[in-house]
């Protein structure tokens, strides 16, 4: 059974990187924390959609899997005991008198927290699909690749011409038996570097091409794709749906944060227009920010500090240096 009432001095609506960290930022300056969100294991879109991806934007690291940046925001957080709520969906914040603010959850729960840290990215997301694909939905077509191994010695096909179709190509060459790309345009909406080492991997590329069925007895067994030129009868045990996603702030929408282009206005400190109430990483919006990893980190350290401002008065705004805190068991 779900925990009915939880309490912190922080509490933080979404547990991806820039969640953690702010969790991490919080336990720096003492203060307590809870992580809310709807997917039932820390890490948000990272550990869901791309956690064998490979993240070239984060200080310090040339590069770093999706899944092992996740696993060290975790274990950097975890010397300060934050509390996860996982699987469980914020809907309503309400202001309490005296006390801070009540996050209701959809299942009934309720989080009481002296202030509320909004990292939820972009929200709820549904993938984009084909007709043809949804009969094969979890019977070999899938969005995203969680454990690249999965694939070992099988035949992969991948639909769409983003980042993400020509990153999953890249990283299935070297393990699936045989890697198709099939875009409905001639050029790729990613990195020119990376489309072209996909051309040069052995990754069959088809442009101009669609998707026209799938077939299989229980599970998917083959595609057919026409180009211009020809049909092709593709054979696939996997079907790597990269079309993008169709997000929403879902309830967030509703708690009378100021708004643009579905994005949460903050100022300098990471305020919303509601005292007590900040917002970092993709979800918040300022004028000139950068939409990086690396940019939420900042943005998290610097909404937590505030926070510890506004709920302790008379404490210093920059907190000490990390390296003077010996007495926190960093490992």
């Amino acid at each position: 059974m779900a925990d009915a009432e939880a309490s912190a001095d922080v509490a933080v609506v979404g547990a991806g990187p820039a969640g953690l960290y702010t969790a991490c930022c919080a336990g720096f300056r003492g203060l307590s924390s809870v992580l809310v969100d709807a997917l039932p294991e820390p890490g948000g879109q990272v550990a869901a959609l791309y956690p064998e991806k490979r993240i070239y934007d984060v200080a310090g690291h040339p590069a770093v899997r999706g899944r092992e940046l996740i696993d060290g925001l975790i274990a950097q957080v975890e010397p300060f005991r934050p509390r996860f709520l996982l699987g469980r969906t914020a809907t309503s914040l309400v202001p309490e008198e005296g006390r801070g603010w009540a996050i209701r959850l959809e299942d009934g729960g309720l989080v009481r927290a002296g202030a509320v840290v909004i990292a939820a990215g972009l929200g709820r997301s549904v993938p984009r699909s084909l007709p043809c694909l949804r009969p094969y939905q979890g019977r070999g077509v899938t969005h995203h690749v969680r454990h690249l191994d999965e694939h070992r010695g099988r035949d992969v096909v991948i639909v769409g011409g983003g980042g993400s179709a020509v990153d999953w190509a890249l990283a299935l060459a070297p393990i699936a038996r045989s890697v198709t790309v099939v875009h409905r345009r001639s050029a790729f909406r990613a990195h020119e570097h990376s489309v072209k080492q996909m051309y040069a991997s052995g990754v069959r590329v088809l442009t101009d091409a669609q998707v026209m069925a799938c077939q299989g007895t229980e599970r998917l067994e083959e595609v057919w794709v026409r180009t211009e030129e020809q049909e092709w009868k593709i054979p696939a045990q996997v079907l790597v749906g990269a079309l993008g996603f169709i997000t929403n702030l879902g309830p967030i929408a509703d708690w009378g944060l100021r708004m643009s282009n579905r994005l949460v206005l903050v100022d300098g400190a990471m305020q919303t227009n509601t005292p007590g109430v900040y917002a970092v990483g993709d979800i918040c919006h300022y004028e000139g920010r950068v939409p990086l990893i690396s940019v939420a980190f900042g943005e998290a350290a610097t909404a937590a500090n505030h926070a510890a401002v506004e709920l302790r008065p008379g404490s210093r705004l920059a907190p000490e240096h990390s390296t003077d805190l010996d007495a926190i068991p960093l490992s």
